[in-house]
């Protein structure tokens, strides 16, 4: 069970304090570009692949179609003590598919196999993945799976929709399936032993860990990356915990300690308001909260932020309700 990675949402605040509340079996970092990676700007783009012991294993993210970037980056990633390296071959954004990166790579398949032996040349010892989509216009995975097989990554994890459908429509998992099918096809035709196969990850519309066991199960992957399931819900992995059932002061100390987090590791190279997106999730099916949503969406500092945060859940101690573990927090 995966986290996957998502652009300022997956940063090193929240994978921290998701490691606290319900840590997955593996983390992904956001992604980041190979090429600014290997530019005068490579200072600024460090800053997301920040992470912390709490976090392993943990895989970072890399995108570039330039074969020699991917090495180099690779080689940053090793450097830096992750786990793994992943390569981008699925991301859907304009910017990215007009380098001839991320989606685009789907229209290239030799250019792609290439970049994965590149990053395995980069990366030494460390377990090479990719993630991408069932194709760029259309269904490909008769051909892109085993064409991804040819230069064996550790993980495929396969998002069920192509670039052209973005989240348009479901995820579909029976084409996930059959990349399944395909990677035993290929593998039983080349002699390639069970323990040694690629593993296939599926992704796309997983409610919670359940959902994500039941998909798991149904369609014989080897593994699970849930990705906007996570917003507002650091205790997504954690099997012994329902968000909805966590009291709602709670959720609003958690909310805070995450925004804590945020200042202290990134408040310097990101602007505060990408906590906003977090904020509305947490509160996300709290009774009358159109109020308080509308406070957090107005902060502008971690000191607006503490002030809106604190008020609320001052409030209930006139309900009776202790803020005893509150009062540490803001200190």
């Amino acid at each position: 069970m995966a986290l996957a990675p998502m652009a300022n949402v997956t940063d090193a605040a929240f994978r921290r304090t998701i490691a606290k509340y319900g840590k997955p079996d593996v983390f992904w970092t956001e992604f980041v570009s190979a090429d600014g990676l290997d530019s005068p700007g490579r200072e600024r783009l460090l800053v997301d692949l920040k992470y912390s012991e709490e976090e392993r294993p943990v895989v970072a993210q890399i995108f570039s179609a330039d074969p020699l970037k991917i090495e180099k980056a690779s080689a940053l990633v090793n450097e830096l003590g992750f786990d793994g390296v992943d390569i981008n071959m699925g991301c859907p954004d304009k910017a990215v598919n007009k380098q001839g990166a991320g989606a685009a790579l789907s229209k290239d398949l030799e250019l792609a196999k290439e970049i994965v032996r590149a990053a395995k040349r980069g990366a030494g010892d460390l377990p090479v993945s990719v993630k991408i989509r069932l194709g760029y216009d259309q269904n490909q995975i008769e051909e892109w799976i085993p064409a991804l097989l040819e230069v064996r990554p550790a993980v495929i994890i396969v998002h069920g929709r192509t670039r052209k459908e973005m989240s348009k429509v479901p995820a579909r998992w029976d084409e996930i399936a059959r990349c399944v099918e395909a990677r035993d096809e290929w593998s039983e035709a080349n002699n390639i032993e069970s323990e040694e196969r690629t593993l296939i990850f599926g992704n796309g519309d997983v409610e919670d860990l359940a959902d994500a066991k039941e998909k798991a199960q149904k369609h014989n992957v080897d593994g699970v990356m849930l990705g906007r399931a996570i917003f507002g819900n650091p205790w997504l992995f954690d099997p012994k915990v329902d968000r909805d059932d966590v009291p709602r002061h709670e959720r609003l100390q958690v909310m805070l300690e995450h925004a804590e987090l945020f200042n202290k590791l990134l408040g310097e190279e990101k602007p505060f308001h990408i906590m906003r997106k977090h904020f509305g999730a947490y509160v996300s099916g709290f009774p009358n909260a159109s109020g308080l949503r509308e406070r957090l969406m107005n902060t502008e500092s971690i000191d607006d932020a503490r002030e809106v945060i604190s008020e609320e859940i001052k409030s209930f101690s006139e309900h009776g309700v202790s803020t005893r573990q509150t009062d540490k927090i803001f200190v």
